[in-house]
């Protein structure tokens, strides 16, 4: 099973407020600790939502709202990919690790669709596809 594992903005991280050495060094522990035990698939810090855009979609019309964005508990400061065998097994490794934040912080979970859980509405040509896509990201240098 894999999982989005999701930290939540906060008012200084969409301030830019920049982490101190200390919560580095102990986010690249834990990091390593999940590369080693395979259960990082990917994982990355954001830019405040300044640095970003929205885009509203209605039918054909597409709209950009350029950030920031204004409820700070709704946004995303960053993420990791992780592969286990269970939600309990994920939220044993998000409770080891460190707060990302001096304050209150929050992470939510997320687990993220596979193949089968589309059912019969994903045909076998549609998997062929997904495989294709799949195979030229991991191609990608």
């Amino acid at each position: 099973m894999r999982f989005m594992v999701i930290v939540k903005a906060t008012a200084e991280s969409e301030a830019g407020v920049m982490p101190k050495e200390e919560l580095l060094a102990a986010m690249g522990a834990y990091n390593e600790e999940l590369a080693k035990a395979g259960v990082m698939l990917a994982g990355e810090g954001l830019q405040p939502s300044v640095k970003g855009a929205r885009i509203r979609f209605d039918g054909a019309s597409r709209t950009v709202i350029d950030g920031p964005f204004a409820e700070t508990k709704e946004l995303i400061a960053g993420y990791w990919i992780f592969q286990v065998a269970s939600l309990q097994e994920c939220i044993d490794w998000v409770k080891r690790c460190p707060n990302p934040f001096e304050g209150p912080s929050e992470i939510e979970i997320r687990q993220i669709f596979e193949a089968e859980d589309f059912g019969a509405e994903f045909t076998p040509e549609l998997r062929e596809q997904e495989e294709r896509i799949r195979e030229q990201i991991a191609r990608k240098p």
